[in-house]
Order: C-alpha cells, then sequence, then structure tokens
C-alpha cells in the first residue's frame, strides 16, 4: 500500500475535500482522486461519500483514519528529520509567535539552526492570526500560549513557566507598607495583556484575592512594553517569569507577595501535519522541543 496514497487519504479526510487536499499536496484534483480509488480498491470499501460541497468520510474512511492518522505523521517526521541529516537544510523557516515570546525565549534557541545554514524569519501574532498564518501555509511554525483546536493544527507543549506578580521596588515597598495589602493593590494601576486579564485574573484566583476594581490603565500585547513601565515605578502586574526574573535579580522589578503560590502559563509549539514534509521545519520543530522540554519541563 503507497505511502502516497496513504498521505492523500489523510489530507482528503481532514480537510473533507479533495480541492483542498490537492492544493496542500501540490498535486492535481485527478491525482487526488486517483489515489482515493486506487486505496478504495486495494482495501475493497469505500472510503468517501461525494457531496456537493467536498466530501463525507465512510466508516470505513473513520476507522482507516484512527488507525494511521498521527503515525503516518509521526514516520513521515522521522523520514524528515533522518533526511535533515543528510542533506543540505538550507532555506527559510517562517515562524510565528506572541512577540516577546520570540524575542525573550525563542531567539535564544536559534543559533543552532542558524549556524546549520538555516534562515529565519520571525512575525508576531496573537493566538488567532498564529493559528490562521499556519492553516493558509504562510508560516511554518507557530508558538501560542494556546493549545489549537483546529483539526487541520498539531500542537505539542514546548514551554510552562511561572506567573508572578511585580512591581518597581518603590511600589512593593508601598504596597507592603500598606495597612490592607488588597486595598492598596486596587488603588495602584494595573497593566494587562488585554481587557480579559488572563495572567492577572489566574494570579489573583489562585491566591485567593478579589478586586472591586480590576480595569487595566493600560494594555498591550507585548508584555515587554508593560515591564518598562513598572521598571519606571508605575503601576503592578502580573507577568510571566521570563520576563521578570533577570530584572529582579537587578533590583529594578520585585515580586509581591503570593499568599498561595504562583500560577503558571504553557506555550505550544505548532505546525501542520503537511509542513514536516519539509527537512529544515522538521527538524526545527524537533530541535525547539528538545532544546527547551529539556530544561524546563524535563
Amino acid at each position: 500500500m503507497s505511502l502516497v496514497r496513504l498521505r492523500t487519504f489523510v489530507e482528503v479526510y481532514r480537510q473533507r475535500s479533495i480541492t483542498g487536499a490537492a492544493r496542500t499536496l501540490n498535486l492535481t484534483q485527478p491525482a487526488v482522486s486517483q489515489h482515493i480509488a486506487g486505496l478504495e480498491a486495494a482495501i475493497g470499501r469505500s472510503l468517501f461519500d461525494r457531496q456537493a460541497r467536498g466530501v463525507e468520510p465512510t466508516s470505513a474512511a473513520k476507522e482507516l483514519a484512527a488507525d494511521i492518522g498521527d503515525k503516518l505523521d509521526d514516520a513521515e517526521a522521522a523520514l524528515a528529520s533522518a533526511r535533515a541529516r543528510s542533506i543540505e537544510l538550507a532555506g527559510a523557516l517562517q515562524i510565528v509567535g506572541h512577540a516577546d515570546f520570540l524575542a525573550e525565549v525563542i531567539s535564544r534557541q536559534l543559533k543552532p539552526l542558524l549556524e546549520e545554514g538555516i534562515r529565519i524569519r520571525m512575525q508576531s501574532g496573537n493566538h488567532e492570526s498564529i493559528c490562521r498564518l499556519l492553516t493558509e501555509f504562510e508560516c511554518d511554525l507557530g508558538i501560542s500560549a494556546a493549545a489549537p483546536t483546529n483539526p487541520q493544527l498539531r500542537g505539542e507543549l514546548l514551554y510552562t513557566d511561572d506567573i508572578i506578580a511585580v512591581a518597581s521596588p518603590v511600589v512593593a515597598q508601598r504596597l507592603a507598607a500598606a495597612n490592607d495589602f488588597i486595598i492598596a493593590l486596587e488603588d495602584e494601576p494595573i497593566l494587562a495583556y488585554s481587557l480579559a486579564l488572563p495572567l492577572i485574573d489566574d494570579w489573583l484566583a489562585l491566591n485567593r484575592v478579589t478586586l472591586k476594581n480590576a480595569m487595566p490603565a493600560m494594555v498591550g500585547q507585548d508584555l515587554r512594553a508593560l515591564r518598562t513601565l513598572l521598571i519606571d515605578g508605575f503601576g503592578w502586574s502580573a507577568l510571566p517569569d521570563y520576563l521578570c526574573r533577570p530584572f529582579i535579580e537587578k533590583g529594578e522589578l520585585q515580586e509581591l507577595p503570593a499568599p498561595v503560590g504562583h500560577s503558571s502559563r504553557s506555550y505550544y509549539l505548532i505546525w501542520t501535519p503537511s509542513a514536516l514534509r519539509q527537512p529544515r521545519v522538521a527538524h526545527a520543530r524537533q530541535a525547539l522541543l528538545w532544546r527547551l522540554r529539556e530544561g524546563r519541563l524535563g
């Protein structure tokens, strides 16, 4: 049974579309139809019911997809990694993710890939734009603080970090000297990632702190901008440890007391299965997972 036919089947199954699979695989629609017909002849069962808009998998297709889908992805990734060790890796790798995480964490892991001849192009985005750029094949790898829910995408936990509440030493000392820490915290401006306060709310909930007024004074999706204002003595926030630790050690930031402990934030490496057929993408994916998970999750 041809590996090419199986890959064609998996793409048609995932996209529910012969046209979409042809585009992803860089094949003609007749070629995709021939692959499916050949596979149906080999197993003696129909795999798809043709409809006005795409195709609908039969029970036989669902069983086959459950048996081979992820295994085929893993096998192709292993083959691509093996090829990457023996062929020229030169080419451009497109990475999209949260700007501050790319700058503060990912960039430190890229030197080995650059030394191997891979040219890297990074761009920033939120979770929605990261997933869109991957599914539209505009980028090869994505890094997001949310796991993918789109069935066209795959994701793996890459990095987990503590979320800590911080302020400048002047603000932190003012809060510590207050008669009521919670009231004093409410009186200080809040700097947040978004109006929804995902990082701050997680920290507050874990530490059983309720603020009556939690409207942020500033919102910014590049957390380095918030960090700069904190260092300048304005407000407080809850931020990932990787952004704060060097500045805490230098005395420019100070951690606020956490009655219970630190909340955490996870980051995911995201890709489309078809992207792993490119040796440099498969190689870069494996290198990033190994370097970051070895240090943070092992």
